[in-house]
């Protein structure tokens, strides 16, 4: 349940509007009147100065209140909505003040007013989140403040606990090359492979808790160690998306945004067709699920010391060593004619390999390295159509 139980914490008193221009006029007055040997400003003066006396002294007895916030949901994709729920108890008794909400959210201030409340009432309150560009937003506790009858004097109380809030990058419906990689229960299986399937992946010694009807009692007699069979899950098509976080190929920071939801998309893709995936950078970070790939996704950027695509052959050489099958998917900018060579020393090393590319106009050819599936947009959105008709037709 994402609520924060609290009492309110005092935070601070403060003047507000009013009360500064009350303090300047009780200041000036007072001046005025003793330069002018004028005693009726004075006292004018002095009433302006214990009014204000008069509205702190009443904000003395803070209100007894019990906090409840909740956020909803935690995780929202660009474009939808993030909801707060603040539901305030007086467990004091007397009735409270109206109060003012303020919830800020990246520096931006929205402010929900709470009515005054009997003894042992309460009130819950909604109020949206301006959460609507991708980030990771780390939202304050809220500030409940309440004032004197005249509003020249307001005292703010911290109530909650830090929520945090991601926006994650819209994703687009792409379809997957999957060539290659059977997964039938007798496809070809490696060692490193999830215990528990039905594969047969070879022999090995017993170990505790193994299952004693796989013991395999020729080899057992053969050697005289207790041999059992190695099963497993069998291999699968495993989908690698490499996403180029490097400045130059995204001449606008839009263009890079548009370049967050196509890898976005290709995570989400890959995670709704059941296939194991694993998302990796050319500044070299990975991720390896669908929640903490799109986690990464909403505070990726792009960085000018990345080397991009020129450093890739070093990023893969684990892959590619691999005896596992795996599809290569790239997510990059204009690809140049180096960026098609590196595609042609690696293809032949993977099942299949895309290149999905950003591109700030149609105008000129986009590289479509021999044997690399390559599309391209202006947007995610036609990047998305385009891709789809190539890999569907």
């Amino acid at each position: 349940m994402n609520a924060v139980l609290t009492r309110s914490r005092l935070i601070g008193t403060r003047l507000t509007t009013t009360g500064v221009w009350m303090a300047i006029a009780a200041v000036c007055l007072v001046l005025a009147g003793a330069w002018a040997d004028y005693p009726e400003l004075v006292t004018l003066g002095l009433a302006a100065a214990g009014t204000l006396l008069v509205g702190a002294l009443w904000l003395v007895a803070t209100p007894k209140l019990t906090v409840v916030r909740e956020i909803q949901p935690r995780r929202v994709f660009e474009g939808d909505a993030a909801q707060g729920a603040l539901t305030v108890v007086n467990v004091g008794r007397r009735r409270t003040p109206p109060l003012m909400v303020t919830e800020t959210v990246a520096g931006h201030h929205t402010v929900v007013p709470v009515p005054a409340l009997a003894a042992g009432s309460e009130c819950t309150v909604g109020y949206p989140l301006p959460v609507t560009r991708r980030g990771r937003y780390v939202i304050p506790p809220v500030r409940l403040g309440h004032s004197d009858p005249l509003r020249l004097v307001q005292r703010g109380r911290a109530s909650g606990g830090e929520h945090v809030v991601h926006v994650l990058p819209r994703v687009h419906a792409l379809a997957l090359v999957v060539a290659g990689g059977p997964q039938d229960a007798e496809g070809p299986t490696v060692s490193s492979a999830p215990l528990g399937g039905a594969a047969f992946h070879g022999l090995r010694e017993y170990e505790p808790g193994d299952d004693w009807r796989r013991i395999h009692w020729g080899a057992t007699a053969r050697t005289g160690t207790v041999m059992t069979r190695h099963v497993v899950v069998p291999d699968e098509p495993r989908q690698l998306i490499v996403f180029d976080t490097s400045a130059v190929p995204y001449p606008t920071p839009s263009m890079f945004e548009h370049a967050v939801r196509v890898a976005a998309s290709f995570c989400v893709a890959a995670e709704r067709a059941g296939l194991p995936f694993q998302l990796r950078t050319t500044v070299g970070a990975q991720r390896e699920s669908g929640s903490t790939a799109l986690e990464f996704l909403s505070t990726v950027a792009r960085s000018a010391d990345d080397r991009g695509l020129a450093g890739m052959l070093e990023l893969l050489r684990d892959v590619v060593s691999s005896t596992q099958g795996v599809a290569l998917t790239v997510v990059t900018g204009r690809a140049d004619n180096a960026a098609a060579e590196l595609f042609a020393l690696v293809r032949p090393k993977f099942l299949s390999v895309g290149l999905a590319q950003l591109i700030a106009s149609e105008s000129g050819a986009i590289s479509r390295p021999r044997g690399v599936l390559a599309a391209a947009g202006q947007s995610s959105e036609q990047f998305a159509t385009n891709w789809n008709r190539l890999v569907q037709r």
